[in-house]
């Protein structure tokens, strides 16, 4: 927010005082012992929340109810229920609500690759496999909410796979089916340490999504295509992020070499541009609630898949919110 330089701070409340003090120093924000006393603040345009996913819905309608614009993190919330109200207030108020899933059509990878889908480079896609995870599974300690299925469903699959999802529907449309299975034996907590999802889109294209907890960090998305396979990984070196593989003009049972792409320009901060223009121009931000709601839409059908065992559609009106 500070680097856009669209936005003034006026206010905070932190439950970790040293980081409101913090705030203060660094942003002139004046401090406010709770929530309520926050959405009272005079003047305030708008909130940003980033707590954890279990308060998104409650302090989101909130704020909402009190006429201010809303920043949420993601994910979006816990249950379907708070997914239905926060939406039936959303259309109620006529508030901005944006969320804080990356803004693909500023990224430079996602602007490649979106690009390379479009102009055919890729050819038909074929399928897809895509992986999340990290070690944070391991530090959640009974009672945290993170270990609670009601609060965090699916485990890794709601704490990082809606990255994912959310950028797996910005190349590829909206996700009709998913079947999942799920691991629980690994930890201590009650959620899913590992979930393992196989997800259809309404095109028909399929392909796998993987979230593990409890394993070293690794974020990485192959697309693969009837001319081009694209590498997407997060952690790797500069010029090595993307790289592409095709198929020569005839097939001579050689292996095909794997090269870097150059990326397209990056545009920084483009979720919080987005929300600042559509506060400014009363227009829907990208990422937005309707963005939000889709990601964690495919997280609560595969939960209910693992549980049943059998492939469960995903409710066209989380896909097709308007």
């Amino acid at each position: 927010m500070r680097q856009s330089g669209l936005y003034r701070l006026a206010a905070c409340h932190d439950v970790n005082r040293e980081n409101a003090l913090l705030c203060q120093k660094e942003d002139g924000a004046a401090i406010v012992e709770n929530y309520e006393q926050l959405l009272d603040f005079p003047g305030l345009e708008a909130i940003i929340i980033s707590t954890g996913a279990k308060f998104h819905a409650e302090q989101t309608i909130a704020a909402a109810r009190r006429g201010l614009h809303v920043f949420v993190e993601k994910p979006l919330c816990s249950t379907p229920q708070e997914v239905t109200d926060m939406m039936r207030t959303w259309r109620e108020t006529g508030v901005v609500i944006g969320v804080g899933h990356a803004n693909h059509s500023a990224l430079a990878h996602s602007r490649t690759v979106k690009r390379m889908l479009d102009d055919g480079t890729i050819g038909t896609p074929a399928s897809f496999e895509a992986t999340t995870a990290h070690s944070g599974g391991l530090i959640i300690k009974p009672g945290d909410w993170r270990g609670d299925p009601e609060k965090n469903p699916g485990g890794m699959l709601f704490q990082c796979g809606v990255h994912l999802l959310h950028e797996l529907m910005y190349y590829f449309g909206p996700v009709s089916r998913v079947f999942a299975q799920m691991r629980y034996d690994l930890h201590t907590t009650q959620t899913a340490d590992i979930a393992n999802c196989i997800v259809t889109f309404a095109s028909g294209l399929t392909g796998s999504l993987n979230a593990y907890h409890v394993t070293p960090y690794r974020h990485t998305l192959n697309i693969f295509g009837m001319r081009t396979n694209l590498y997407v990984n997060s952690h790797a070196p500069e010029g090595q992020r993307l790289l592409m593989q095709s198929l020569p003009p005839r097939l001579d049972g050689s292996v095909e070499p794997v090269v870097p792409v150059q990326l397209e320009a990056e545009m920084p901060l483009g979720n919080l541009r987005s929300f600042h223009q559509a506060v400014r121009k009363k227009t829907l931000p990208y990422p937005s609630i309707l963005d939000g709601a889709r990601a964690v839409g495919v997280v609560f059908a595969a939960e209910e898949s693992a549980r049943l065992g059998k492939p469960v559609d995903v409710p066209r009106e989380w896909m097709y919110q308007d």
